[in-house]
């Protein structure tokens, strides 16, 4: 039965992209947070040089490194993360050592060092969560940027489909009257990037104690 294959596929793609977008998320907060913490707290040259390195990167478009990072590591899902990685961390970094300036002028910050609290707790207390925020949208823009890069051809093999690699797969057959091939994945990458935009958005809002009553 097509229509149960293709609904099997399209969960198993959408399973693949998922994890993709996760584990690369994961990966570039955890070395975004490590180089914000470090250039906000450490200042000086170290805090100059991490932030000309994360002006330089976000001067150019998402999609162009990527593809110079694929043509440079080459095809494979561990690659494609570590492309994603590079990409991603950048926004950490920038968000993490904002938040740090601001954070760490307030009276609350002062208050919690003179008790005695341990920086991890103060950091995670009041950092945390922008950064959930954040990456929660980086997900889906790792989402996208992985479909594109599978939809050129450049992305995850032909073992592991991604929803990009089953938009490729049926783009010749949109004019022959098959068009569902391509339109069905498309739809389902859409509502996936859609749904976690959405997650974000009441995110922002639940954690913004601004905004809580």
């Amino acid at each position: 039965d097509q229509g149960r294959d293709m609904l099997s596929a399209i969960f198993y793609g959408l399973r693949i992209s998922l994890a993709v977008g996760a584990a690369s998320t994961v990966l570039a907060l955890v070395i975004g947070l490590a180089a914000g913490l470090s250039a906000a707290y450490l200042g000086g040259r170290f805090e100059a040089m991490v932030m000309r390195i994360v002006d330089i990167q976000l001067s150019f478009p998402a999609i162009l490194i990527a593809l110079i990072l694929i043509a440079v590591l080459g095809q494979g899902t561990g690659k494609v993360i570590a492309a994603l990685v590079t990409i991603q961390w950048a926004y950490y970094a920038r968000t993490v050592r904002a938040a740090a300036m601001v954070e760490k002028r307030r009276e609350y910050v002062e208050a919690a060092r003179c008790l005695a609290l341990s920086p991890a707790r103060i950091v995670f207390r009041h950092l945390l969560p922008p950064l959930i925020v954040v990456a929660t949208v980086q997900v889906a823009a790792a989402i996208a940027l992985e479909a594109t890069l599978s939809f050129l051809g450049l992305g995850l093999p032909i073992t592991e489909p991604s929803l990009g690699l089953l938009i490729a797969n049926g783009y010749q057959y949109l004019l022959s009257g098959k068009y569902w091939i391509s339109f069905f994945p498309g739809i389902a990458l859409l509502l996936t990037i859609v749904s976690i935009n959405l997650v974000a958005d009441q995110l922002r809002d639940v954690l913004n104690p601004r905004l809580q009553k």
